[in-house]
């Protein structure tokens, strides 16, 4: 089975771009629009914890 974990996702605007950071994990991307911003940081983050698995709690 596996364990369901969530994320914070910070966004902020910087010029024409969407910027959206997970703190919890140190992920960050970027996107023209929010939905694309959340997208690629929700790919981005699913990266890194292939990579770098986070201890279960």
């Amino acid at each position: 089975m596996t364990k369901m974990s969530t994320f914070t996702a910070v966004l902020h605007t910087e010029e024409d771009i969407y910027v959206a950071e997970c703190p919890e994990v140190g992920t960050v991307s970027q996107g023209k629009t929010i939905e694309e911003a959340l997208n690629n940081l929700k790919e981005a983050t699913m990266l890194y914890l292939e990579e770098f698995p986070q201890p279960m709690l």
